[in-house]
Formats: structure tokens, sequence, C-alpha cells
């Protein structure tokens, strides 16, 4: 079901080698990393990560290929430096120990330089070539250049001594990432730094709507192609996370499994067999229609197999979804106990846009799901324009889909507005939207829902009314009257009025019944009174059969008597006796 993302290192062939940094997303967009043996500019404002990529540069340089580095700053001591990344698990002395990793703090302070001649840089080159050589570093970091010139006002021997220390480094041919703050109309504040470097990398920490978004841009590598677009990034407990998702093509491979919506009869509208595995879902409706409801029972379903639910909530807190679940038949707890279901619940105002879906993605990465809830998506639009919001969504789907992994976004509809429009326009990326609705009629307000569209699957057209039950939510029958299609107290009467029919009809039949049994009685009857007559008769008419039978024997005999008393002639009685 899996499926791995193609990224940017299967897709760009690179002419010369490249370093892999180790950060989470970087080397995807680059790549493969950093050019080896050649100096990259990291510039940025203050607190944007700067100092934090150049030391997990060379951490990750030393702990996972081998590479020695040196990391001379300008700014901060290597005490500082231990404390400020320890929080990120980077044991700094322990690499110091074993001679993997050299921190060299450089003190510039303006209050102690004396001008004595042209300022040069050539006691920097050799005590940095001297750490490169003690410990053999393939790694350099320097941290922050801007400081190394702080006290130099000189614009042209600025220049002249950054095309030095430019060509030191890569005579030394070690990688290195110099760090630099952006200028105001410049990448670097010098402005030649980003023309001496093979590579830049762009650092924003811009704010907008009062929600912070850290970014990441290559703006230049030379020899290479690699991601241009702007990228979110994280810093986390792990580091830095780069999100290198921007378009992702549409050549997902797609499933024909299908997965149980948890809701029998809205399986049953869908083709019998629920959603598609992989697919998009979008649940819309007003306030109160139900869609946590429907969406929690796919959740229920997914952990029900044994498989993982990730859901990220922006409105309500894991055990207030769970009370509210629960109030319905539904017992979350026991999936979040065994770990197969996950909520992650924050503010939409916590973050900015991209970074939210940075740490989505980061969480799906981390937890491996196959089902995502987005409970709602709607809730992005307080901060974010329409068109940012369905870009970030088109991002999210398209990462779902190629990871094989059901996503399920749930979006308010506000009132007033089209139910089967959404303010982000996002309906083509849908492949099975399910519409919820309040009905209104006579006096009432009921739910109801149907499948505005389910891509691949014949699927019901029928509006079903439905209740959230203490079992759960229930599909009802359809009953479609003079109106429309019939809810609340009007379906409880067509019920009723079906039920009365139907009594009366069964009463009616039973009435015809037991007057063809009573007839088939009657019949019966006079068919017996008639076989008795008949029996009586039968009787009779044989006992004076045997009567006469009886009077002609006794006759014969007399008159033979007769004849011998008479001597009658024995010829004549002869001839008698034969004729008889």
């Amino acid at each position: 079901m899996k499926k791995t993302m193609k990224t940017l290192p299967d897709q760009i062939s690179s002419l010369f080698p490249k370093s892999p940094t180790g950060i989470r997303g970087l080397d995807d967009i680059t790549g493969g990393g950093l050019p080896t043996g050649r100096p990259t500019l990291v510039c940025g404002g203050a607190g944007c990560g700067k100092t934090l990529l150049a030391m997990e540069f060379l951490v990750h340089g030393a702990v996972s290929y081998s590479e020695p580095g040196v990391f001379m700053t300008f700014e901060e001591t290597s005490a500082d430096l231990a404390k400020n990344v320890a929080s990120l698990g980077f044991d700094l002395p322990a690499l110091i120990a074993d001679k993997k990793l050299l921190v060299d703090h450089v003190a510039i302070e303006r209050s102690e330089i004396e001008e004595t001649g042209e300022y040069d840089l050539g006691g920097l080159f050799i005590r940095l070539g001297h750490a490169i050589d003690s410990i053999g570093a393939k790694r350099v970091a320097l941290d922050t250049v801007e400081a190394l010139f702080s006290a130099l006002p000189n614009q042209a021997i600025l220049r002249a001594e950054l095309r030095r220390l430019f060509r030191f480094l890569r005579d030394k041919n070690v990688t290195v990432v110099i760090t630099g703050e952006r200028g105001e109309a410049i990448l670097a504040r010098h402005g030649i730094e980003e023309y001496l470097s093979d590579c830049v990398i762009i650092l924003d920490h811009c704010v907008s709507e009062q929600m912070s978004t850290r970014r990441l841009r290559v703006a230049k590598y030379r020899g290479s192609m690699h991601g241009t677009n702007e990228y979110p990034f994280l810093i986390d407990e792990q580091g830095i996370f780069v999100l290198p998702v921007t378009s992702l093509g549409l050549n997902h491979e797609v499933s024909m499994e299908r997965i149980p919506t948890g809701i029998a009869r809205l399986d049953t509208m869908l083709g019998g067999q629920g959603y598609f595995r992989g697919s998009s879902i979008l649940i819309s409706g007003t306030a109160g229609c139900g869609k946590t409801s429907v969406a929690a029972h796919l959740a229920d379903a997914t952990c029900r197999r044994e498989e993982r639910c990730l859901s990220f909530l922006f409105e309500e807190s894991p055990n207030q979804l769970m009370r509210n679940m629960r109030s319905i038949g539904l017992d979350l707890q026991p999936w979040l106990e065994n770990g197969l279901l996950r909520l992650q619940a924050v503010r939409p105002s916590l973050y900015g846009l991209e970074m939210h879906l940075a740490a989505m993605l980061k969480a799906i990465d981390e937890f491996q799901p196959s089902v995502v809830i987005v409970d709602p998506i709607s809730s992005f639009s307080a901060a974010s324009s329409p068109f940012q919001v369905k870009s970030m969504l088109i991002r999210l789907v398209d990462y779902l889909k190629v990871k094989g992994i059901t996503a399920m976004l749930v979006y308010l509809t506000t009132g007033g507005s089209a139910p089967e429009y959404t303010d982000m326009e996002i309906s083509s990326l849908i492949d099975t939207w399910l519409l919820l609705r309040d009905i209104e009629q006579n006096g009432e307000c009921n739910r109801g829902m149907y499948v505005l569209k389910s891509r691949g699957m014949a699927h019901s057209n029928q509006i079903r009314e439905f209740k959230l039950t203490e079992r759960g939510v229930e599909l009802l029958d359809v009953y479609v009257g003079l109106d429309g299609v019939l809810t609340g107290s009007a379906r409880l009467a067509q019920e009723a009025k079906e039920r009365a029919e139907l009594e009366a009809s069964q009463l009616d039949m039973e009435e015809q019944q037991a007057a063809l049994e009573y007839k088939r009685h009657m019949l019966e009857s006079q068919i017996a009174a008639l076989r008795a007559e008949f029996a009586a008769t039968e009787v009779e008419v044989k006992r004076l059969i045997r009567q006469g039978e009886q009077r002609r024997e006794r006759l014969e005999h007399d008159m033979a008597a007769m004849r011998r008393i008479r001597h009658a002639d024995a010829a004549a009685a002869n001839h008698q006796e034969k004729t008889k």
C-alpha cells in the first residue's frame, strides 16, 4: 500500500560530488547536499536558523559521514554554542573530545582593533588552516561573515579580502557553510558573497496576520539542478525539518481496494463497499450537522482493522472529541491507548499556514497512518486567503495520495453559502464528497446526507436522513412526499400511515380468509349431509331389494310345493324345472 515518494534526488543528476547535509528535506531540495569542496552561503535575518543549519551540517557530517568539521564562530562562545544545541541532542563536547569537531571562537571587538596598515585576513587563514589540519576537517562553518568585517569601513579592501577568503577555502578543498545577514536589496549585506559562493541558501522568517513562518529557498546552485521554490521549514527538538513539497504531479499509483466508512448504510450508498483506499474525501456541512461524527466513524473503522489513523483537530481538544463521541457510542480511548489512533490538536493561530503543513507532514512521516483526518480545513481561512489555503491543501492531498494514505477533509459551510461550494474551490481535489445538510421542514430541522460525487464508483443519488443515536450515525429510509423528501415528524407520520394501511390490509386479508374457511366448512357440512342421506337411501334400497328377492324365492318354493301336492304332469313339471 505504501508508496515511496519520488524526491528531487531521483530526478536531478549532479555533475559534481555533493556533501549530504543530513538535514531532513534539504538534501531532497539540493539534489543530494551542498557542493563538495566549495563554499555555500546561508543568509537571512536574525533568528531564522542560520547558525543551527551550519552546526547541523557539521554534526551530521561528523556523526553520519565520517567527515570532521571546524566551526569558527565570531559571535557566540563555544560554551554558548554547546548549550544552545544540547536541546537538539547534539553533544558537542563529546564530538570535540573525539576530534570529530573543533569549535573555535574568534572574538572581534571594534574597540580593541588598532589599524596600523591595510586590513587583511592573513592571521585568520593561518588559524583556520591549523584548525582544519589538526583534525583533518572536511567541513567548515564560518558564523557569521559580517562579524568578521564589522570593523572594516573600506569596501574595496573588504571585497578583496572576501575574495581571498573564498579562494583560501577552495584551496583547502573543504565544504564550507558561511552564514551572513540578509541585505536590504541584495542577498548578502556586502553584495559580493553570493557571487563568490557556488550555492546560496536564503532563510526567511516572515510574519503574516500575527503568525510566523520560516521559509527556505535555494537561490543559486552552480552546475546542478535544484528546487527553486520557497519551502517552509520547522525547527523542532530534532533540528531543522524542511518540507520539500510543492507540486508532486499526478502520476501516483491508485488502489482498487475499498475500505468501509464505519457506517454500514453509507457503504451501501457508495456502491456497497465504502471509499477507495488512498482517495481524498470531503465532508462538508453547516455547524452541528454531524461532520465530525461521520469522520469519527472512519477513524473507528480504521482502528478496528488494526490500521493507524491520524486526526488533526483544529477546533476541539482530544478529550472533548472523545467525550462527544462516547455520547453516540464511539469509544476512541482504547485506540489511543494501543497506539492505533493519534489525535493532534492545535489552534489554527498557533502557526502560519505553511508551518501547519510542515507540522502535519512531519507527524504523518513519524506515525505512518493509513488514514488522515483534518477537522476542519475551513479553520485555516481565518488567517489566510482562500488561494493560500487551496495551495496548501493541494500539496497535502498530493503528498497523501503519493503515499497511498486515505485523506478525509472536514469543511464547515457558513450560513448563506451554497452547500456545493467551498471558499477554497477544492472540489477538483476531492474524489468523494459527502454533503451533510440541515433540512428544515414542518417547523423542524433534521439532518440529511447525500453523495455529491464519488469518482470511479456507482453511488446513490438519494438524500438520506440520518440521526445521531447511542449506536452512532444511523441512516434512515427515504420517504418522498408531494413536497419532496420527508424527514422528522413528517417521516414519522408517513411511517405511521403506512403501518396503519398495512394493518388494515392485513385485517382485510384475515377476514377474507375467515369467510373462505366458513364457506369451506359449510360446503363440507353439506357434502357430509348428502353423503349421510345417500348412505341411508342406499341402505333402504338394498333392504327392499333383499325383501323382493326373498318374496320371489318364497313364491317359487310355494309353487313347487303346490305342484308336488297336485301331482302335476311330470313332463310339464320337468319342463318348468328346465325353463326355470
